[in-house]
């Protein structure tokens, strides 16, 4: 055998072994980032589940509120079941501003900042939204691992082979960093 020929054997080797050893890591990242959601889906199926029954109690007390309470039954309107993951992200992403507004209203009711079931709820509510925060930030971070992974150069030549999209990061709206302003 020639050395040209064993050059091309061991070159068109080692690119296979390149491409079996890039697609396996591709794979393992995917996979990171899907294990990764199914953990904060829990939490935002958790919040999901929550919101009618704080809307029930909001509503006896905020009857004016009337505007922000159908808002946020309309991110409701479809079974949390039937979201696609880019459909859950934003849907919760939206569900957050109005559930922080809901906040800012009942500091305008000393009756219902009373209630037992109110404060009971708002407690619940409080725990899932910090199990939310830590998901989110190992999701936004298995994401950045899995997206850095697909853009740099030469695996970005791979992952556009095998179709691999970037991964979406679960950001939280502008409104929501900020302090909420409860009026009097």
């Amino acid at each position: 055998m020639e050395n040209s020929a064993i050059f091309w054997l061991v070159g068109a080797g080692a690119l296979i072994i390149y491409l079996i050893l890039t697609y396996n890591r591709g794979v393992g990242l995917r996979n990171y980032v899907q294990e990764a959601f199914a953990t904060m889906d829990v939490y935002l199926k958790k919040r999901w589940d929550l919101v009618p029954n704080l809307i029930e109690i909001v509503k006896n007390y905020a009857k004016h509120e009337k505007t922000l309470l159908e808002d946020i039954t309309k991110l409701r309107t479809k079974s949390y079941g039937e979201l696609t993951e880019a459909e859950k992200l934003d849907t919760n992403a939206q569900l957050g501003k109005q559930l922080s507004k809901i906040v800012a209203v009942a500091e305008n009711y000393p009756d219902l900042k009373a209630n037992q079931s109110y404060m009971l709820l708002m407690q619940q509510m409080s725990a899932v939204e910090d199990d939310i925060a830590e998901a989110r930030k190992y999701y936004n971070g298995t994401v950045r691992e899995f997206n850095t992974f697909r853009d740099v150069f030469p695996t970005n030549l791979v992952c556009k082979f095998f179709g691999w999209e970037r991964a979406k990061m679960f950001e939280i709206e502008k409104e929501q960093r900020e302090n909420i302003k409860a009026e009097m």
